[in-house]
């Protein structure tokens, strides 16, 4: 059965916010390595026209990444956290620029670890993301790297631990900023959010769309603390979860039992 705060009315309008990797794609410990099929391109595709463009891709990957991994479709999205937005699918990417100091610490992390294997370093302009994989190993060294550095890098930076790795991130870069601003403008605006996101920089924006009367769906590792109210299984299910011709079918989520919020990031 439905539960009653989903059990959507005649007037409902739906914006959609997609995390990438862990979401719509599975994790891979090199995100260079992914490749989107044409089934997920043409998912989207149908979703963005059935939403009237109220959809859009917020991740940590830039915006340039974001249309490489996904071309020729190009989406309304957020780039590294929301710090590049695009809130038109006509806008050019413009990418952030990489602070001196954190390029210091990009090639000292590739000098101390660019050596070991399953470790990926990828610079992503003011993000500095360190990827273990899915199953990783070193992981408790590299967030102590990265802890040590913060004091080095400009006002604001803090370190996110994830599911597979570590990223070094500046004070403007959370996920939930970067809802508020889609659901400000049209086509978004006056719609519903749905948040679909699977690690810890996802908890802001499940924080962001509970305040908009919206949807938190959270992916994967039912054991993990987290703001998100209702679950899907894994990438699997969210893309049939979207499929479906009844697309949102409510009724269809799983009701997480509510449990502490995940540390936003």
């Amino acid at each position: 059965m439905a539960d009653s705060a989903l059990a959507p009315t005649a007037g409902d309008r739906w914006a959609l916010f997609l995390d990438i990797d862990g979401t719509l794609l599975e994790h891979h410990k090199d995100p260079t390595g992914v490749v989107v099929d044409d089934e997920l391109r043409d998912l989207l595709a149908n979703l963005d026209r059935q939403l009237d463009g109220a959809l859009a891709l917020i991740s940590g990957r830039s915006l340039a990444s974001i249309d490489t991994l996904f071309q020729p479709l190009r989406l309304r999205a957020g780039g590294l956290f929301g710090i590049e937005l695009r809130l038109s699918p006509d806008e050019p990417a413009v990418a952030a620029e990489e602070p001196p100091a954190l390029a210091t610490l990009a090639e000292r992390a590739q000098a101390e670890l660019g050596h070991a294997p399953n470790i990926v370093i990828e610079r992503k302009g003011p993000v500095l993301a360190i990827h273990t994989g899915p199953h990783p190993d070193g992981l408790e060294h590299i967030t102590r790297l990265a802890k040590s550095a913060l004091p080095g890098l400009p006002a604001g930076y803090r370190v996110v631990e994830g599911n597979v790795g570590v990223e070094l991130l500046p004070a403007q870069a959370l996920k939930g900023d970067a809802v508020h601003r889609f659901m400000a403008t049209p086509p978004f605006q006056g719609r519903r959010p749905i948040f679909i996101g699977d690690d810890v920089p996802d908890e802001h924006a499940f924080e962001s769309v509970h305040g908009l009367d919206g949807i938190s769906i959270k992916v994967g590792r039912p054991e993990q603390a987290t703001a998100a109210l209702h679950a899907l299984a894994d990438v699997a299910a969210v893309r049939a979860w979207l499929g479906d011709p009844q697309f949102p079918l409510l009724d269809k989520l799983v009701r997480r039992e509510v449990t502490a919020a995940a540390q936003a990031g």
